[in-house]
């Protein structure tokens, strides 16, 4: 059973670090850019909801583990003409076939999986050939010192912030996972302390 800082804390701390200016910034350069048919990997509370372009995208299938932030998704603002549906699921172990959807958008997402590598799997299994991967994410820094924090302040930060790390790689693990990276960009994210603010997004290829 989650505990009661799990269920009444955590996703209200979540809400309020994930919608920050900076990062609803950076989810805006991302969204906007799926099509087709969608899948989003740890919906969370639905902040990419509102960004989706209903001109564009047939349906957005969402995933995440967590009982409460799927209920604040079903719930949040977005386009009346988008098709959602949100299911319990993790992103190491998609339900969905092979090839189901033509873009995966993953927005702060897999600084809390289990296991980014099998989760990036997962999202090229579900693909169809050619399709997206749509990420903007947090990780480890390309700094020496600024890395040096991020690895000292990981183990409390994972207890307090729902499992999230701050040393994983970012396009390296992409890359590593058989995505053809198209495009990248890099920075640190502005008012953001820098053990949490470097950034990496960009568009992979299946």
């Amino acid at each position: 059973m989650p505990s009661f800082y799990e269920r009444r804390i955590l996703p209200r701390l979540l809400t309020c670090a994930c919608a920050a200016s900076p990062i609803m910034k950076q989810r805006a350069k991302i969204v906007p850019l799926a099509s087709g048919r969608v899948l989003e990997l740890g919906i969370g509370m639905g902040l990419n909801l509102a960004l989706y372009d209903a001109d564009k995208v047939e349906s957005v299938a969402g995933v995440d583990p967590a009982a409460e932030l799927r209920a604040l998704a079903l719930a949040a603002p977005r386009d009346p003409r988008l098709a959602v549906s949100v299911v319990e699921g993790t992103a190491e172990a998609l339900p969905f076939p092979d090839a189901s959807f033509d873009s995966v958008v993953c927005t702060f997402t897999l600084c809390s999986v289990q296991t980014p590598a099998t989760a990036l799997a997962e999202a090229r299994r579900v693909l169809k050939p050619g399709g997206r991967f749509l990420f903007c994410e947090h990780g480890l820094a390309p700094d020496s010192e600024v890395a040096k924090w991020q690895r000292r302040v990981e183990p409390i930060w994972k207890r307090l912030a729902g499992g999230c790390h701050l040393t994983r790689p970012v396009a390296g693990a992409i890359a590593a996972s058989g995505f053809s990276i198209q495009n990248l960009e890099t920075f640190y994210l502005p008012k953001t302390p820098r053990i949490a603010g470097w950034n990496e997004w960009g568009v992979a290829i299946a």
